[in-house]
């Protein structure tokens, strides 16, 4: 259950708030918002923008009339403001809680609904600037929710420190250093790659950035390890094992055994906290355009993406793991949305944009058809990958 509840409120808080970008920059500039959704389709209630009020829809199973069984309303309120103009918006609150999703009047999007009729209120009809803002919002918002939630972490948790002494504060499950059964509080001193090697393959230990740094250069290592446990020198072999992680731009494998020191949080100012959120963001989505061109290069395959399994399952591990962790991730899976939203692909907020720029430098509108064909190409291509990261997906349930 903690699983299922942290990737709908994940999923639903990064959607959401990536549309309300698309909502309220369409208004800044007089598109009509036809709709605004919490959830998908079946609609519960809507709550309609009219002239001289609001009108209140609850949906439910009815007999229509023909006699048959369908989703449809079932009960109408009014709520009568005198002089009130309406938006002519329907706010909708649906029973699917995955996200949501804006319709703008004007704009080809993932219905098809290719209504175009050229009024000064549809997305079509504005300037140029005007359709890249607001196309471009709710990756802005995205990107702007990570700088939040990692600016707020920081200044809530402070700066890690330790006392840089090579002493033990805990062991991970399942870690080499559990398995040889080292313990919190053990102090290491000294590292040996090799019993047939003598000075070249020792390395004297004296502070924990000793000690990582040593073992960080063993991935996949047998080691000999010396150290202190109440006073009492001791040596135990070891295996490393090893873990990958973007350094510089590039993927490195650096030896790990599964250990931690003791961190303590030294308290931060806004500024600090922020100019910590700004460096956070922009690490997250260097990881994923260092994805991209792993998979570009061929150092990664498309069986390793992941999709919305392997999100959920992250997201029930980090939801246990503590609300840092899991606001941490929430910031991460913001910024891969961003992203991958802005890329030029048509279905996508980066393929609308490339549409208008393309339009803007041949001086000429593509006709409605040729719209909707690029749209139906995008989407076909945003269904296979969809398939694809599914199936790993479901792979990877088999195979853990």
């Amino acid at each position: 259950m903690t699983t299922i509840l942290a990737f709908i409120f994940v999923l639903g808080v990064i959607v959401i708030i990536h549309e309300l970008g698309h909502f309220f920059a369409a208004r800044s500039v007089g598109v009509r918002v036809d709709r605004f959704s919490i959830g998908f389709p079946p609609r519960l209630f809507t709550v309609n923008s009219i002239n001289g009020g609001f009108e209140i829809n609850l949906f439910f199973y009815k007999k229509n009339d023909l006699d048959k069984i369908s989703w449809d309303i079932i009960k109408t309120w009014n709520i009568n403001i005198p002089e009130r103009k309406g938006s002519g918006t329907e706010y909708c609150f649906a029973i699917v809680p995955l996200g949501g999703y804006v319709k703008l009047a004007g704009m080809i999007d993932e219905s098809m609904d290719g209504t175009i009729k050229n009024e000064p209120y549809e997305l079509m009809s504005k300037p140029v600037w005007a359709q890249i803002w607001v196309m471009s919002a709710g990756v802005i918002m995205n990107i702007l929710l990570a700088f939040v939630i990692f600016t707020s972490l920081a200044w809530y948790q402070g700066v890690p420190t330790s006392e840089n002494k090579p002493v033990i504060y805990s062991v991970e499950e399942d870690s080499p250093a559990k398995n040889a059964n080292l313990l919190p509080g053990d102090k290491i001193i000294k590292v040996i790659v090799c019993t047939h090697c003598l000075n070249s393959c020792n390395y004297n230990i004296n502070t924990w950035s000793d000690l990582s740094s040593t073992i960080h250069k063993l991935p996949n290592k047998p080691i000999k390890i010396t150290y202190v446990r109440e006073g009492r020198e001791s040596s135990m072999d070891i295996n490393t094992t090893f873990r990958v992680f973007p350094i510089d731009g590039k993927l490195d494998t650096l030896g790990m055994i599964g250990i931690a020191p003791e961190l303590f949080y030294e308290p931060i100012g806004i500024i600090r906290a922020s100019q910590l959120g700004v460096a956070s963001t922009l690490g997250g989505l260097g990881l994923v355009v260092l994805s991209i061109k792993l998979l570009i290069s061929g150092q990664a395959s498309v069986t390793d993406l992941g999709g919305p399994i392997l999100i959920a399952q992250i997201a029930g591990e980090t939801a246990r793991a503590g609300l840092i962790s899991f606001f941490g991730f929430m910031a991460i899976i913001s910024c891969n949305l961003a992203f991958i939203n802005f890329l030029p692909v048509p279905g996508l907020d980066g393929g609308h944009v490339f549409i208008i720029l393309a339009e803007s430098i041949l001086r000429r509108k593509f006709t409605l058809k040729t719209r909707m064909i690029i749209q139906q190409i995008g989407m076909a291509f945003l269904l296979l990958l969809m398939a694809t990261v599914m199936i790993n997906d479901i792979g990877r349930l088999f195979t853990n």
